[in-house]
């Protein structure tokens, strides 16, 4: 994966209230606890082995030439469940527990230090961590971080000297003459270790009876669900002073189907419920609803016509414009994009102007626990930088006025707002949390129909699109590439200017570029919705929420997906060959 194309296979579906003609099943009631905080946290005895060889480190490592001026230690205490079946059967049912050292090595200064990029280019980085024991041992964490850390001193000291080097003989620009790190203040804070006690057995069954529903359907030629449960203690320390011990726990289950179109297209529908408190966890109506509703558009989606490349108004219901907004405006304002020479910097002078309609504001707000009864994947009390998560107002008004910082400085903005983010085993960079979408140019559903009909006779288009479902997206933001984005709608239909009834249409990308695209937006729904999941780019993959409501646009873009040239399987499947003889029937 290029550093500057992030990618983002999120998934989050609608929800289906109907049950009619759905087979029900009966389910075992699950067990699934989240062993009760203790209300009074307590230390773990890791941290005053992480601190101990912090000071020692420190001391040793700040006197060499050239000097180490900043260390962190991370411990990622991981654990996991997973159980998964397909198409009535189980695929996969485990546990496991690990944990993660990661050391961090600054050498130099916080104006030029090893990480400082030349030409755009990054210097060799060092180890990106190691698996340690999962025993309470200080006399082995200390050894592991002890050999870690001198692997990271070597190879920062090595950068530094390549870094001066180059800096001498090469121009900078203003944005990459800024600090290479900034100055933030330390913190401290001790939360309870989290822990969750999980019976595996009944999940076993509903990831069977789940996938068996889908198994009664021709259309869908293959189904996943996968159940997972997660639960991660972090301890940070650096020698700033900052000491951060916080967990989280985290449930998921996604449901996945896959059809073929007469074509070779390839057709794909997903479901994710996402949850935090077991209490929340959804109960099999609605896990079923939501199959229902995936059976349905599959079962229309594989024998709907293909959608030909065309400009026209398109309404973008909440879940849809959240990625819209994800993909086309969050990354770009993500501050280490506005420093980088390779990058585009769609933004990067554009603060203090309009970039959007004046009814728009745009927050990222990680300290978000839910919106409504919706829990928000994006939230987290400290990013991987150990500065805590803050409300960041983006856009004010259709007015940029900030961007998603991590510690990585600019010009006007030196400090962190809490967005350093990263997969375990990365450099953190400026990544999004939850961003969140706030209009003041509201209205009802019935209406923005209405106003997209209207506009699409007014331009003398035969239709408009309704984007009611979506997948995830992509989005260049390096300088070498044109400043584009692609977002991949699931479910499409054409909404026509004489009345007829929708039409369900496949093969539909949205594409555009950014300035343009925003600027398009005529007016939004009066219900925010959640798109919840995982965001990758150069940092790796981290959890996101985005939320919005739906929005109006006058033009849009689309053009044809890619398609495959397999054509669907020859025989029917077994259950639904009626002759047991094969051929099509």
């Amino acid at each position: 994966m290029k550093n500057s194309i992030p990618v983002c296979p999120t998934r989050r579906i609608r929800i289906c209230a109907t049950l009619s003609a759905l087979v029900i099943f009966l389910f075992s009631g699950s067990r699934l606890l989240a062993l009760p905080p203790d209300s009074d946290p307590k230390t773990s005895p890791l941290v005053d082995a992480l601190k101990a060889e912090l000071d020692r480190s420190m001391k040793a490592y700040g006197a060499q030439d050239p000097p180490a001026y900043f260390i962190s230690y991370t411990l990622t205490d991981t654990q996991r469940a997973t159980v998964s079946g397909s198409n009535g059967a189980l695929l996969q049912s485990d546990e496991g527990r690990n944990r993660w050292l990661e050391v961090a090595v600054r050498t130099g200064s916080y104006d030029l230090d090893n990480t400082h990029k030349i030409d755009g280019r990054q210097p060799p980085g060092g180890s990106p961590g190691a698996s340690v024991p999962i025993d309470n041992d200080p006399d082995v964490l200390r050894r592991a971080i002890w050999l870690q850390t001198d692997m990271q001193y070597r190879s920062a000291a090595e950068a530094l000297i390549k870094i001066k080097t180059g800096k001498e003989v090469n121009v900078q620009t203003e944005e990459n003459a800024t600090p290479d790190f900034s100055r933030e203040k330390p913190h401290t804070y001790t939360g309870p270790w989290v822990s969750y006690n999980l019976d595996r057995k009944p999940w076993e069954q509903k990831v069977r009876d789940y996938t068996s529903y889908f198994r009664q359907s021709a259309a869908v030629i293959n189904s996943i669900v996968t159940f997972t449960a997660q639960a991660q203690n972090q301890i940070q320390v650096n020698s700033e002073g900052t000491q951060l011990q916080f967990g989280q726990i985290r449930y998921r289950l996604e449901l996945f189907i896959q059809g073929k179109a007469a074509d070779g297209m390839d057709i794909d529908r997903y479901y994710n419920f996402d949850w935090v408190n077991p209490a929340d966890a959804p109960d099999d109506k609605a896990v079923l609803a939501a199959s229902l509703q995936l059976r349905k558009e599959m079962e229309g989606l594989v024998v709907s016509p293909l959608n030909d490349p065309t400009v026209s108004p398109a309404l973008l219901t909440g879940r849809a414009a959240a990625v819209f907004f994800h993909e086309v405006f969050g990354h770009r304002a993500e501050g280490h994009r506005q420093k980088d020479v390779t990058e585009g910097q769609t933004f990067a002078k554009k603060v203090g102007e309009q970039i959007f309609p004046d009814f728009l504001t745009v927050v990222d707000d990680a300290t978000e626990k839910k919106l409504g009864k919706q829990d928000l994947l994006g939230y987290y009390q400290y990013d991987d930088e150990g500065v805590p998560s803050q409300r960041v107002v983006l856009v004010d008004k259709g007015i940029l006025r900030n961007f998603e910082m991590s510690r990585s400085p600019l010009k006007d903005f030196p400090h962190s707002n809490g967005h350093g983010r990263r997969q375990i085993g990365a450099i953190p960079v400026s990544r999004q949390g939850n961003l969140i979408v706030e209009s003041t140019h509201k209205l009802t559903n019935a209406e923005l129909r209405a106003k997209l009909v209207e506009l699409v006779k007014r331009q003398g288009k035969p239709y408009g699109l309704l984007i009611d479902d979506i997948a995830g997206g992509f989005t260049f933001t390096g300088r070498g590439q044109p400043q584009a984005f692609q977002v991949e709608p699931l479910v499409v239909y054409k909404v026509f200017a004489d009345g007829r009834p929708d039409e369900l249409v496949r093969g539909v990308d949205i594409v555009g570029t950014p300035l343009a695209a925003l600027t398009k937006i005529v007016a939004t729904g009066d219900t925010d919705e959640v798109f919840n999941g995982y965001c990758g780019a150069e940092s790796g993959y981290v959890p996101v929420s985005a939320a919005s409501p739906a929005i109006l646009t006058s033009e849009l873009e689309v053009q044809k997906k890619q398609s495959s040239t397999d054509r669907p399987p020859i025989l029917p499947p077994p259950a639904h060959d009626d002759q047991n003889a094969g051929g099509l029937q």
